[in-house]
This record gives structure tokens, C-alpha cells and sequence, in this order.
């Protein structure tokens, strides 16, 4: 699924941020609904808290791995490399924006107001295309041998 800018706008005019609309994206993909993983990622909001640190595309990229390869319950074991996996992501992010900040990436603290540059929507779409290239990559089951 490509990512539409039309969305996105809409999403955060209805006063949702970067790391709540990646995984409303990965939601809408899976097919699902989930409005308290939507409130968790609330606490990612402009870099963990509005703080301009850890930048809240990068962290809902996280998620959205973890959301699909992730353990969830006792009995699931998860993808065997998820850890390799997030940090592919998250060398991708920092080498593609120079930074994993808010701050770094926009160049300026994120201290005017609510909104969130049309930077961010871009950075959403480009981040958003590259979890879903990894995910693509790595949804064989970790358990299978594909070479009998």
C-alpha cells in the first residue's frame, strides 16, 4: 500500500502525529482496528513527548516491525532476527535524515504551536515505504528451511 498524502493531512488535521499516523497506516494494511495502540503512540508525539528527541516516524517504524514480526503473546516466538531488523530501519532513517531527532531532521526545535511541517508528511511516506520494503523482506516464517 502506498501511502497518501491526502491521508496523512487528514490524519494530522484531526490532531493525530508522525508516530500515531505510521501506525494507523500499518493498521489500515493489517486489515485492523486498534484505538489503545493509537493512544500509546501518542507518547512518541513530536521526538517522545514533544521533545524534538527520538523522532516519532522513526519510532513508529519500530512499532509497526514490531507490530508485525514482534512476540505477542506466550506461545509466539517472533521473528528470530527482529532486533537486526529494527536496527536495519533505524540505520536507514539516520543515514537517509542525518538524524534520528525531530529537532536534527526539521533543522529547528518543535516549539511553534501543534502543526507539523509538510517535512514530516514526506518523511512519513519515505519511512513508511521503506518498513514495508523490510517487512517484504522478512516475512518468511523464521522457523521454515526454504532450501529442502
Amino acid at each position: 500500500m502506498a501511502v497518501d498524502a491526502f491521508r496523512i493531512f487528514q490524519l494530522a488535521t484531526q490532531g493525530f502525529c508522525c508516530s500515531q499516523i505510521m501506525v494507523i497506516f500499518g493498521l489500515d494494511e493489517q486489515g485492523k482496528e486498534n484505538p489503545d495502540l493509537i493512544k500509546a503512540m501518542h507518547g512518541m508525539c513530536g521526538g517522545i513527548g514533544r521533545s524534538g528527541r527520538t523522532c516519532g516516524v522513526l519510532t513508529g517504524g519500530v512499532c509497526l516491525i514490531g507490530l508485525t514480526l514482534g512476540k505477542g503473546t506466550p506461545s509466539e516466538a517472533g521473528h528470530l532476527k527482529i532486533h537486526l531488523i529494527v536496527n536495519d530501519f533505524l540505520e536507514w532513517f539516520e543515514n537517509t535524515y542525518g538524524s534520528l531527532d525531530c529537532d536534527g531532521i526539521l533543522g529547528h526545535p518543535l516549539d511553534v504551536g501543534n502543526e507539523y511541517p509538510v517535512q514530516c508528511g514526506k518523511i512519513i511516506t519515505m519511512a513508511y515505504g521503506k518498513v514495508q520494503e523490510i517487512l517484504a523482506a522478512n516475512s518468511e516464517d523464521p522457523e521454515s528451511d526454504d532450501e529442502a
